[in-house]
């Protein structure tokens, strides 16, 4: 373990100060700004940083599934006695790395564990430095193609930064998703121990792939074939022509009954199974609990403390939380790409009606500026239900053309969230829910209103800041 260099060491308290003063002034700035001042004036430190945390570091990487996945294996090192430093509130870029490690306790001592969060077109560049010591592959759906291009980009960066990987002392155990075969072929390139994971449960299988599928072809060229599809191109896969198939996960979900606000499942893990109430609705869920648990049980944690942390975990930041509004239970639930939209939809009929939806559609850097994949999500799904909807957003009107699509005609098209979100509480029946569903950045608008309005602390001031 190295310490940081007296440049270091004044760049950590020239961010810290600078991330301080931002949360004073109320901006959600202090993510990432703490972290773009520190290397602007000190470019090793995160390398620096990375190897005083004794544990190591996790990486986590995947399009969907990222920060949820995180905040579960956060909860269960935690729960096992583990000192964690980890990036919560989502910010995932480099400058959010840096600033998890800026506003950290360095407290002299203590065995602590990374447990980071990283864009999944970032990590090839920070890989080196972090030097990780465990990375998990969620997964690779379309998003944001403006920014990331198609799947295979990704896939074809993750695999070069495996390849090029130097020396022997150096070999992270990979944590892969045997359901997705653009993420189980990176175990071609482990030089370390491979845990995989996966959804074994025919019962909760899709009566074909769906529209928004990306992963159709082989490295060889030929057909995907599936006996169960579970989202998009995810499920059980084989090769017609190399050969290539999904294997048995090492950790694995079986006996999923997926309910309106949590999910019962046996959780299998090296042949331990232990049946839980995952708090968390969707299969999409499922999934990241999955990740989570075989990440764990990489690191040595008991299958045991695993489900009991897993069913006493709360929501992450603006993933399926929670809040009391006049009397309605709010649920927010970020979608930004059309995989992730088709699970919420999915989860929201399992929910059953009455069904009222506050929708919201942003085309910011960080939403991805093209919003044609709306029309690759399966709106139709919710149709059947009847429901309420409400749309919002920087392209609100585009988002009421696709629902009025549907089969939907909007209840009401207005911009402004704010007013947005009074017009859907007043269409929410007294005791009654209602769903939100934004993009990213409309998440972080619409999460501090509900914030305010509940008497929540803001994240940025609360137990994160």
């Amino acid at each position: 373990m190295s310490r940081p260099s007296l440049r270091e060491r004044s760049a950590l308290l020239i961010g810290r100060a600078a991330g301080a003063t931002t949360r004073r002034l109320g901006r959600g700035g202090g993510t990432a700004l703490p972290g773009l001042i520190a290397a602007r004036l000190a470019p090793d430190l995160l390398a620096t940083f990375a190897r005083t945390l004794a544990d190591g570091v996790v990486t986590v990487t995947g399009t969907n599934g990222k920060t949820t996945t995180s905040h579960l294996l956060t909860a269960i090192a935690r729960a096992d006695g583990r000192e964690v430093v980890a990036n919560d509130s989502g910010s995932n870029m480099e400058r959010g790395l840096l600033s998890t490690f800026v506003e950290a306790d360095r407290r002299a001592g203590v065995r602590r564990l990374g447990v980071l969060e990283v864009d999944e077109a970032e990590l090839p560049r920070v890989f080196p430095r972090l030097r990780p010591r465990l990375c998990v592959f969620l997964n690779l759906f379309r998003d944001q193609l403006d920014r990331y291009g198609e799947v295979d980009s990704v896939a074809e960066g993750w695999a070069a930064m495996l390849a090029a990987q130097h020396g022997d002392a150096w070999s992270p155990t990979l944590v892969l998703n045997a359901d997705d075969p653009s993420v189980a072929q990176l175990g071609a390139y482990a030089r370390g121990r491979v845990i995989t994971f996966g959804i074994d449960d025919p019962t909760v299988a899709l009566p074909g792939r769906e529209h928004a599928a990306d992963a159709r072809f082989c490295i060889c060229g030929a057909r995907f074939e599936y006996s169960a599809v579970h989202m998009g191109h995810i499920g059980h896969w084989r090769c017609a022509g190399c050969g290539r198939a999904r294997v048995a996960p090492d950790v694995s979900a079986r006996g999923v009954m997926l309910g309106p606000g949590g999910t019962e499942v046996e959780l299998v893990i090296a042949g331990e199974v232990s049946r839980l109430i995952l708090p968390l609705a969707g299969l999409y869920s499922v999934y990241n609990a999955l990740a989570a648990a075989a990440a764990t049980h990489a690191l040595g944690i008991a299958s045991d403390v695993i489900a009991t942390a897993l069913a006493r975990a709360a929501p992450a930041f603006g993933r399926q939380e929670q809040f009391v509004l006049d009397g309605r239970t709010v649920r927010v639930w970020l979608a930004k790409n059309p995989t992730g939209l088709n699970e919420v939809l999915r989860a929201l009929v399992a929910a059953g009606p009455p069904l009222t939806v506050l929708a919201l559609l942003n085309d910011g850097i960080q939403d991805g500026q093209d919003v044609s994949w709306i029309y690759d999500a399966d709106v139709e799904r919710i149709a059947p239900l009847a429901p309420t909807v409400i749309c919002s957003g920087d392209r609100a009107d585009d988002l009421a053309l696709r629902v009025a699509l549907s089969g939907i005609e909007p209840a009401r098209v207005e911009r402004d969230p704010e007013r947005a979100l009074d017009a859907a509480l007043a269409l929410t029946p007294a005791g009654g829910r209602l769903e939100i569903v934004p993009t990213y950045t409309a998440m972080l608008r619409v999460r501090e209103l509900l914030a305010r309005r509940a008497g929540v602390p803001s994240y940025w001031v609360g137990e994160h800041a």
